[in-house]
């Protein structure tokens, strides 16, 4: 047999992140890395000298019997020490998993006992969180990051200990081990852990840089608003190691006028982060739009769920672009992309604003399908909803431990629970999350398109719609508002709003006027809660 048909023609070159942080570390090493610490304070350094911090760490983590598939736990916000522990702990051939510090005490054990972490690094500033979950774990190996100069007895000081290590010389490594781990936000039972790949996320970033996906070169400067604790910050710090793009980390200060300070101070050209981050910063944007410079920003990546049309025209107002994405935690987390095709640009205002809210085309390698309710595939008609599934080479194949093997399918395809239409183009518009769909008299009424529509009334500045119970149709919408300060409005009002682009049929029976809708950890409405408070009152 000829080496052609055993396809032995090409080097069988692992895809580590090894390569992404030395290329980093070599090529890039002059590329900043900027982040503003718990107090307020700017710090400054590069990617060079973060890699050569790494190697130490991972010196001084082998030291301390840290080595081959151990979890290494970090909580930690979007600051240099969690930077150095993305690239040290996988290239020591150990996996990071991010903890989200605002997840209740609860979750934060049961995730703690599921992953089986044998160390910890923690912030200083978030030792009370670690505190109320310590019992729950028996870690060998408590590393503090401390800014007073002093650590809990018991711990380790993370600066005296990679002083200890020495220029580590990273391992050759397949690039099918685990590198990384986060775990689901649990909205429908116990959270799932999900582990990474050297190569899907070698993978993902090589995609996630692509023109036009997110479009990173050595020529941005990126600001993750989205925590380093949520999808490895949707992957962005190694997409910006791997392409050299500055790198500005916002730490625990993720405030309107904070994130637009940082924007506008260290002229970043992207950013990304989740719609109520964006609708808050839009308001302060709104509020003094000549305070900030913004002139370098290209893009505002939005993520986690969809995103109002009135958002999008609204930093349109200022100059600014919003890109729309959608992904998973399953993902890694990107899956599609909504750039504007060619075909759109003579396009009237409506129709380029209609195709920018959805959420885009399956980024390259990333192949998408839906099944409707009969259990059969849609059509890619604009027209059929079906729940969306998903596969590729940074696709979870299953959850650690075995957990939800249900969401697999066995042609192995998963199935992310959100509802969508496709285009003929494959374009998907996310119709809502399954479970928060509302069935009325057998037919089915979209949330989420309410909840946008809402939002694009002058006086709402949050909505978020759920289904109660009835005894006639089964369930019917309601509508949750938070009014804008200084504005009023009543239910006449937005109903007359939302009769202009929806049938009578699928108008809200009920508003409930709210000073602010719970959100999770993560940033996204938590419909949950509101389904407790007034679906309960409903029956």
């Amino acid at each position: 047999m000829s080496e052609t048909s055993t396809g032995l023609m090409m080097d069988d070159y692992p895809l580590s992140l090894t390569n992404v942080v030395e290329r980093a570390e070599r090529i890039s090493a002059g590329r900043s890395v900027v982040s503003r610490r718990p107090d307020g304070s700017i710090h400054r350094t590069t990617f060079g000298e973060c890699a050569q911090r790494a190697r130490r760490l991972g010196s001084a983590l082998a030291g301390l019997g840290i080595g081959d598939g151990d979890r290494v736990a970090t909580l930690l916000w979007n600051q240099p020490e969690h930077l150095e522990l993305y690239f040290a702990v996988p290239l020591l051939g150990a996996v990071i998993h991010t903890l989200n510090p605002r997840l209740h005490p609860q979750e934060l054990s049961f995730i703690l006992a599921d992953a089986d972490d044998k160390a910890i690094v923690v912030d200083e500033s978030l030792l009370e969180v670690f505190d109320s979950v310590r019992s729950a774990w028996n870690f060998e190996h408590v590393i503090v990051v401390s800014h007073s100069g002093s650590t809990p007895e018991g711990s380790l000081d993370y600066e005296s200990l990679l002083g200890s290590g020495e220029q580590m010389e990273w391992p050759t490594l397949d690039e099918r081990r685990a590198c990384a781990m986060c775990y689901t936000s649990g909205t429908t039972g116990r959270p799932k852990g999900v582990l990474y790949s050297h190569r899907g996320l070698v993978l993902h970033s090589i995609a996630s840089a692509l023109p036009d996906e997110l479009g990173l070169s050595g020529r941005d400067t990126v600001l993750p608003v989205v925590p380093m604790f949520h999808v490895n910050a949707w992957g962005l710090p190694y997409t910006a190691a791997m392409v050299g793009a500055a790198i500005v980390l916002p730490g625990p200060r993720l405030d309107p006028v904070s994130v637009l300070d940082l924007l506008a101070d260290e002229r970043v050209t992207m950013t990304a982060g989740v719609p109520t981050v964006w609708m808050a910063v839009l308001q302060a944007l709104d509020a003094e739009p000549e305070r900030w410079d913004l002139r370098a920003l290209q893009r505002l990546v939005v993520g986690g769920s969809a995103a109002p049309q009135s958002m999008l025209e609204g930093f349109d107002r200022h100059g600014l672009t919003v890109v729309h994405a959608w992904g998973m935690t399953e993902l890694s987390p990107l899956g599609t992309v909504c750039r504007l095709p060619v075909e759109l640009d003579s396009a009237s205002e409506e129709e380029r604003y209609d195709y920018r809210s959805r959420q885009g085309v399956p980024t390259p390698l990333v192949e998408i399908r839906a099944r409707g309710e009969d259990g059969e595939l849609i059509a890619w008609d604009d027209e059929a909803m079906g729940e969306l599934e998903v596969r590729g080479p940074w696709v979870a194949s299953a959850y650690h431990g075995g957990q939800g093997s249900g969401k697999f399918t066995d042609d192995g395809w998963f199935q992310t629970g959100d509802v969508v239409r496709i285009s003929p183009q494959g374009c998907i518009r996310i119709c809502d999350r399954s479970k928060d769909l509302v069935k009325s008299g057998g037919e089915w009424i979209s949330s989420v398109d309410l909840e946008n529509q809402l939002m694009a009334h002058p006086t709402v500045a949050e909505a978020a719609v759920i289904a109660v119970p009835d005894e006639q149709w089964g369930e019917r919408p309601l509508a949750v508002v938070v009014v804008r300060e200084g504005a009023d409005a009543s239910p006449e009002q937005l109903r007359e709003h939302l009769a202009r682009h929806y049938a009578k049929w699928q108008l809200p029976d009920r508003f409930e006027f709210v000073e602010e809708i719970p959100r999770t950890a993560t940033g996204k409405f938590k419909k949950t809660v509101l389904r407790e408070r007034f679906a309960r009152a409903a029956v």
